[in-house]
């Protein structure tokens, strides 16, 4: 199947969709698909020492969350 009439197909089965919740999920895969590389700037080295330095402080005081916990509440925005 070529890629044209994936997308027609694609938008015959989403105008079909009555699902909110599906509407809003895909809705953001499309934003986070379509960001162009003019919109994703480079973090600056001050910028990238200031995120480990925050990311060290909040494992130390405790405001991780497991990743077998992360992906369980994934599973319930899908």
């Amino acid at each position: 199947m070529d890629l044209q009439t994936r997308k027609l197909n694609f938008i015959r089965d989403f105008l079909k969709l009555e699902s909110e919740k599906a509407i809003s999920h895909l809705e953001k895969l499309l934003q986070k698909e379509t960001i162009s590389d003019s919109e994703i700037k480079p973090m600056s080295t001050k910028e990238f020492q200031k995120r480990i330095n925050q990311s060290t402080k909040d494992s130390k005081s405790g405001k991780l969350i497991e990743n077998n916990k992360l992906i369980s509440q994934i599973d319930k925005w899908i």
